[in-house]
């Protein structure tokens, strides 16, 4: 069922069109990503949708009484009042009137009078008749669904946390359509599959933004790009659509080129001589001025960020060798007896829940902080460009170009000198924004900011504390490449497990209460490779745990996995002949040229997710024969 439609909307703020004549349909049920490159409008998108500004033309049409609600980018940390209050002002309307039944309650249960019950009987009686007891009930079980403590102090939390109450705040509205503003910002590994849990089984349209790709895609099926003020569908998951999007850009930029030499030879014909002029068909004349008109309108695509990492002369082969370090707060372990070699031209992911000490092992490694136990030996030659997560390195009173050079006009590129303006132009900066204040600048822009001045300094140890947030993916994917090119020394800290997959060769992970342990490869491989944590068993008086407690070994496929075995043949060559026949009829002249343009892109589409529901079951095909193969081994 059709929910919502943004109809003809165009809106700007000063500059070109945000969104320039948009249109999109919402239905029940989707789970819709929302990508563009940063400024594009997908946060505009989602407050016209919410309700919260207007478009200067078109509408946002809602069938019926539709509620939305919408988890804001940027969470306020500094409100006041507990869990309970910030979930339930997400109903504003009865606030006041919930406040005053905690209060009384709270009251009556250390001090009873007459005064107090006969307040709380008449609160009771307006709570059920205003619908505000509905709210409390709704309140409390979203709490519950969401794993919060309703008596903890907002302020105290984590911003995880904080980002989950405001999730929270959201849902206790009971919204047809969530729209989600960057909801992973800030959330640890854990939090972010949490999300996608929690997200997949709600069972109601959701609205993301997010440029967190394996978040999209595992939870989106339909991707909605916000590309010059168009909105373009594609109803799919992330990896199709990325496929596809390239696609549609190869054949736009044939179009253009096709434009663009046409135009070049009609203005070559308009400017011939007079005899020329003379004879000259009026009907070509006119058709040159609208070519004119077309591309003058024409908005070119923004481009890519070129980006470029400087290398100083190669560090010695030895970057640090740490033995049995040790370093922890009070009573808090951080790291207990923790040994690492890394070597020149590693690339080692580090994760960990927030707060778990990420930051504060780059520190011991790079010599900052001094182990309480233990020793570390740093190599020779290094030297550091450090990504602080903080962004502290950015003055937000100089303008992009002071930040960069300070007073100088050139930044030396590999012993080249290169002007300012023209380095940060690379970086997708506009003039305009290159001579003002960094503090304009929003927060996929600082992060870009960030690595031009990183960037512009020679270093062979790269270290780089929550690099991804913000960037749009195809920054990320530009940044990905570059640092696996680079012939240096990597130390990442990230929660994107894409990024974290795609960049390092090993991993440490900070698993708790001071233990650390180094991992082959990305994060994949880390869940892979790591132990199931079991709970510890619990021992009466002093016996000794009974080796017969642990538990059996598994010694053959589950009837489950064999049936399943069994039958994948028999799926995959349905789908292959399937394939087959798609093939046969896309390459039929005759079928593009009598067929509807809706049946083309329907056979094109049905194509695209034969080819991957392929890929999928041959890589489980591959699983299974290859956990039967290792168990009759054993």
């Amino acid at each position: 069922m059709r929910l919502l439609t943004v109809n003809n909307v165009s809106i700007r703020f000063g500059g070109p069109l945000i969104l320039d004549c948009a249109d999109l349909n919402i239905e029940t049920g989707e789970r819709i990503g929302l990508v563009g490159r940063n400024g594009s409008g997908k946060s505009t998108l989602m407050k016209l949708i919410a309700g919260e500004i207007m478009p200067d033309e078109g509408g946002i049409i809602k069938n019926g009484d539709i509620r939305t609600s919408l988890l804001p980018q940027e969470v306020p940390d500094n409100l006041s009042g507990s869990v309970y209050d910030v979930v339930a002002s997400g109903g504003m309307e009865h606030i006041e009137l919930l406040r005053e039944y905690h209060d009384l309650t709270a009251r009556i249960a250390s001090n009873s009078s007459e005064s107090d019950i006969r307040k709380l009987e008449r609160v009771q009686h307006l709570l059920e008749t205003t619908g505000a007891w509905h709210h409390h009930l709704n309140v409390e079980t979203v709490i519950t669904n969401t794993g919060l403590d309703e008596n903890a102090e907002f302020k105290t939390l984590s911003a995880g946390m904080k980002r989950r109450v405001f999730l929270a705040r959201a849902l206790v509205k009971e919204p047809d359509i969530l729209l989600l503003d960057e909801p992973t910002n800030h959330l640890d590994i854990s939090s972010i599959e949490w999300l996608e849990a929690f997200l997949r089984d709600y069972g109601k349209t959701v609205m993301f933004v997010s440029h967190d790709r394996e978040f999209l895609r595992r939870l989106s099926n339909r991707i909605v790009e916000i590309d010059r003020g168009r909105l373009i569908s594609l109803t799919c998951g992330y990896d199709a659509y990325a496929e596809r999007r390239e696609a549609m850009l190869a054949e736009e930029e044939r179009h253009r080129q096709e434009f663009d030499k046409k135009l070049a030879r009609e203005e070559v014909w308009i400017r011939r001589g007079v005899e020329a002029r003379r004879t000259r068909n009026e009907g070509r004349v006119r058709a040159l001025m609208q070519m004119r008109e077309l591309r003058a309108q024409r908005r070119d695509s923004t481009g890519s960020a070129k980006i470029n990492i400087q290398q100083a002369e190669a560090s010695g082969r030895l970057i640090v060798d740490a033995k049995d370090i040790t370093f922890g707060y009070s009573d808090t372990p951080i790291i207990k007896d923790f040994s690492t070699t890394i070597i020149r031209g590693d690339k080692v992911g580090i994760i960990g829940p927030n707060g778990s000490g990420k930051t504060t092992l780059l520190k011991i490694l790079l010599g900052g902080l001094v182990p309480q136990t233990g020793d570390i030996r740093i190599g020779t030659r290094i030297k550091i460009a450090y990504f602080d997560q903080l962004r502290a390195q950015i003055d937000d009173d100089k303008t992009l170009m002071e930040n960069i050079a300070d007073k100088n006009d050139m930044v030396f590129l590999d012993g080249s000198p290169r002007h300012v303006m023209g380095y940060l132009q690379s970086f997708l900066f506009t003039k305009d924004q290159i001579v003002s204040p960094a503090k304009k600048l929003s927060g996929g822009e600082r992060n870009r900011l960030l690595l031009a001045k990183l960037f512009s300094t020679p270093s062979n140890v790269l270290v780089m504390d929550e690099p991804t947030n913000d960037l749009d993916a195809d920054t990320l994917e530009m940044l990905e490449d570059r640092l696996v090119e680079y012939g240096g020394t990597v130390l990442l800290v990230s929660h994107d497990r894409a990024f974290l997959n795609n960049v390092v060769t090993s991993t440490i992970a900070l698993e708790g209460n001071g233990r650390l342990q180094e991992y082959v490869g990305g994060y994949d491989d880390y869940i892979r490779q790591r132990s199931p944590v079991m709970p510890e068993p619990v021992q009466k008086k002093k016996e000794m745990p009974k080796k017969e407690a642990r538990p059996k070994e598994k010694t053959k496929l589950s009837f489950k996995e064999s049936r399943e075995l069994a039958e994948l043949p028999v799926r995959i060559e349905s789908l292959e002949e399937e394939k087959r026949g798609l093939t046969e009829k896309l390459n039929d002249a005759s079928f593009q040229m009598n067929s509807a343009a809706k049946t083309i892109n329907d056979a094109i589409a049905r194509l695209e997710a034969v080819d991957a529901e392929l890929d999928a079951l041959y890589a489980r095909w591959e699983e299974l024969e290859d956990l039967a193969m290792m168990l009759n081994q054993s």
